[in-house]
C-alpha cells in the first residue's frame, strides 16, 4: 500500500504557522514512508475565499521547502461538489441519513436548553427532501467508535453521546464534515495528520467512512500550538502569519527547524540541527501530547543562529530584498543609486553577527547610503550633553590630522581625545556615533567610519557640531 497524506488548508487568509507545521509533518512522514503528499485547497467557503490567498498558500509552501511540482495537486474541493452530493444521496438511500426541518430554536424549545444537542426528533418521521430540510446522519444508538491514533492511542467515543449531525444543509449543499471525508476517500488518503483541535470531529468522520463502505484512514492528532498564555494561536490576537515572519527576515531553514520542535525533539540535547537530521529522526509516535508553545523570542534566537552560520556571500544575497525593496519588502530609505554594494560587502561580516532577522540590516547600514544620517532624537538628547560640542571639535581636529584612515588608527586617535578629558572610550565615542550614524547602537564604530570615509565622516561631525551651537 502506498502511503498517501494530505494537507488541506482553506484560502481565507494568511498562511498560519500552525498550518505550516502540519504541512511539514505530513511532508516528512510521506517522504519517510516512500509515500505521496497531496495538497488540497478547501475552497468551498466562496464568501471568504480569494485567489490571492491560494497563491499565498503555494508561495508559503515553496518558501518552507515544499515546492511546486514535488507534490500531488493542488486539488480544489469545489471541483468535487458532485461527489459530495452523491455521497449524501447514498447515505440517505441506505437509511444511514434522514431529513429534518428543525431549526435551532425548535431543538432548544424541546430540550429546554441551548447547550443540549439535537434529540433525534425526525429520525423515524419519514420527512423527505425539500427546501429547508437538512440531512442528518443516523448515529448508531449503541456501541462505541474507536479512533486508532498514532499519537493518542485509541480514543474511544460512546456513540450514544454523538448527536445525529448534519451532513447536508437545507439547500442541499454538503457540509464540510462530509466533503472532507469524501475528498479523502476520492484521493485515497491513508493517513490524516492534523492538529488535535480536529479530534472531536474524528468519530463523526470515521462513522461516515464506515457508512460509505470504506476503511477509515489512520489518524494522528498532533498537539495544538499555543501562545505564552497557553491560548490557542489566533489570527485575531497573535502574530501567526508565516508571510509576516518571512517578510520580517526569518530564514526558511530556521522556521522549518523551529516549527518541527513544536511537540517533538531530535535525539540528544540539541535543538538546532540540519534538516536532514529532522527528516531522518522525526517520528509521529514520539510527538508529545501536551500543547506546543510558540515562543517568538526563541524563534528569533534560532534565526540569529542561522544567520550567523551563513557564509558571508550567502548572507549578502539574503539581505538583498531588504536593501533593494523587492517583492513584498518595503523599500529602504535610500534611493537605488545611493546604494554602494562594495561598502555593504565591507560591513556585511560585522552586521551578520549583530542582527537576528534580516530586516534589521536596514537600520544598521542606512548611514552608509544616505546623504545625512537619520537622527534618533531620543538618542541625540541622551548623548549630546555639556562638553559634547568641544569633544566633537577635538575629534574633527584629530581625525583631520590622521595619515591613515583605518579602524585601528581611528580608535586610538579618539581614545587619546577622550583621555585628555578624563573620559573612557565608551563615553568619548557616543557623541561621534550619534553624529555619524544617528543612533547610539549599531555596527562597530571605527570599522564603520573606515568604510564611510574621511570626507563624509568629518562632514557629519561638523554638522552635528553646528547643531549644538
Amino acid at each position: 500500500m502506498t502511503i498517501r497524506v494530505r494537507f488541506a488548508p482553506s484560502p481565507t487568509g494568511m498562511f498560519h504557522v500552525g498550518g505550516a507545521r502540519s504541512a511539514l509533518q505530513n511532508w516528512i512522514y510521506a517522504k519517510q514512508q516512500g509515500g505521496v503528499f497531496v495538497l488540497r485547497i478547501e475552497d468551498t467557503d466562496a464568501a471568504r475565499n480569494k485567489p490571492e490567498w491560494t497563491e499565498g498558500i503555494l508561495s508559503a509552501l515553496d518558501w518552507i521547502g515544499i515546492s511546486r511540482g514535488s507534490y500531488e495537486g493542488p486539488y480544489f474541493q469545489s471541483a468535487n461538489a458532485g461527489e459530495h452530493r452523491a455521497a449524501a444521496a447514498r447515505l440517505y438511500d441506505s437509511g444511514r441519513a434522514y431529513y429534518c426541518d428543525c431549526t435551532r430554536e425548535d431543538v432548544q424549545a424541546r430540550t429546554g436548553s441551548q447547550y443540549q444537542g439535537y434529540d433525534g426528533y425526525h429520525r423515524d418521521r419519514g420527512l423527505g427532501p425539500g427546501p429547508g430540510h437538512a440531512l442528518r446522519f443516523r448515529t448508531p444508538d449503541e456501541g462505541a467508535t474507536v479512533v486508532v491514533d498514532l499519537i493518542r492511542g485509541e480514543p474511544t467515543f460512546e456513540n450514544k453521546l454523538i448527536e445525529d449531525f448534519v451532513i447536508a444543509r437545507g439547500d442541499g449543499s454538503p457540509v464540510f464534515l462530509l466533503a472532507n471525508v469524501v475528498d479523502d476517500m476520492t484521493m485515497g488518503i491513508t493517513h490524516v495528520i492534523r492538529a488535535e483541535e480536529h479530534l472531536p470531529n474524528t468519530p463523526k468522520q470515521q462513522l461516515l467512512w464506515e457508512a460509505l463502505g470504506v476503511k477509515p484512514p489512520i489518524w494522528a492528532h498532533v498537539p495544538v500550538v499555543v501562545n505564552e498564555k497557553r491560548q490557542k494561536l489566533s489570527k485575531r490576537r497573535d502574530k501567526v502569519a508565516l508571510e509576516a515572519y518571512r517578510d520580517e527576515g526569518y530564514l526558511a531553514g530556521a522556521m522549518r527547524n523551529y516549527l518541527m520542535l513544536l511537540g517533538w525533539a531530535p535525539s540528544g540535547d540539541r535543538e538546532i540541527v540540519p534538516w536532514s537530521v529532522i527528516e531522518d529522526e522525526f517520528r509521529l509516535d514520539e510527538v508529545n501530547l501536551s500543547s506546543a508553545f510558540f515562543d517568538e523570542k526563541k524563534l528569533r534566537a534560532f534565526n540569529g543562529e542561522y544567520i550567523r552560520a551563513l557564509p558571508v556571500a550567502e548572507f549578502i544575497d539574503a539581505c538583498q530584498p531588504w536593501l533593494t525593496g523587492t517583492g513584498t519588502i518595503a523599500p529602504p530609505p535610500w534611493q537605488p543609486e545611493e546604494f554602494d554594494a562594495d561598502a555593504f560587502a565591507a560591513v556585511a561580516p560585522l552586521a551578520q553577527t549583530r542582527i537576528a532577522v534580516l530586516s534589521e540590516i536596514v537600520p544598521n547600514v542606512d548611514f552608509l547610503f544616505l546623504a545625512s544620517p537619520l537622527i534618533d532624537e531620543a538618542a541625540w538628547t541622551k548623548t549630546m550633553k555639556d562638553g559634547s560640542a568641544e569633544l566633537l571639535d577635538d575629534a574633527v581636529a584629530a581625525f583631520e590630522a590622521l595619515e591613515s584612515w583605518d579602524a585601528e588608527s581611528l580608535k586610538s586617535t579618539l581614545e587619546a581625545v577622550g583621555a585628555e578629558r578624563g573620559l573612557k572610550l565608551g563615553k568619548t565615542q557616543a557623541p561621534v556615533r550619534v553624529a555619524v550614524t544617528g543612533r547610539t547602537v549599531g555596527l562597530p564604530l571605527f570599522e564603520s567610519l573606515e568604510v564611510l570615509g574621511r570626507e563624509r565622516t568629518l562632514t557629519r561631525i561638523r554638522a552635528a557640531r553646528l547643531r549644538l551651537v
